[in-house]
């Protein structure tokens, strides 16, 4: 029997793959919970509009990711740090404080989990951070940590 699996299945297939199973694995296992289903012509064709809608907004995402790129690639986000004597700072910027900053400074939402850091910025200066918005798309940005 042929069936459309209507979520991943494992070791048979992804979701809106078209794979042949025997008819009691589709009728006892598959069909009744929901995991896949028969092929038909208007099964088929749902998997078609289903394929076409999920391409249209992964396209409509991989835009918005661009523009956004665009938009804060090369600014400059100034943070501060608590330091004592000599400039040795206390604490240290994560993510957290930069995904923070990039929302007051340029007014723009990003995630603290798409920043890319390697390791907290624990000194005073320039650094150049990574943000990856799209598995496609990243930006740069300049992070000035000042003293407080």
């Amino acid at each position: 029997m042929k069936v459309i699996l209507l979520e991943d299945v494992k070791a048979l297939g992804k979701k809106g793959e078209i794979v042949t199973v025997s008819d009691g694995y589709a009728r006892n296992l598959l069909l009744p919970k929901k995991m896949a289903a028969e092929v038909t012509a208007k099964n088929l064709n749902d998997l078609k509009l289903q394929k076409a809608n999920d391409e249209k907004v992964a396209q409509e995402n991989l835009d918005a990711a661009r523009r956004l790129a665009g938009e804060i690639e090369g600014k400059e986000i100034i943070l501060t740090l608590k330091c004592g004597e000599g400039g040795k700072a206390f604490g240290s910027i994560s993510t957290k404080e930069i995904s923070e900053g990039i929302k007051d400074q340029l007014h723009k939402e990003i995630d603290k989990k798409k920043i890319q850091l390697s390791s907290p910025i624990k000194e005073l200066g320039t650094s150049e951070v990574s943000i990856r918005l799209h598995p496609k798309v990243a930006a740069s940005v300049k992070i000035t940590v000042k003293a407080q």
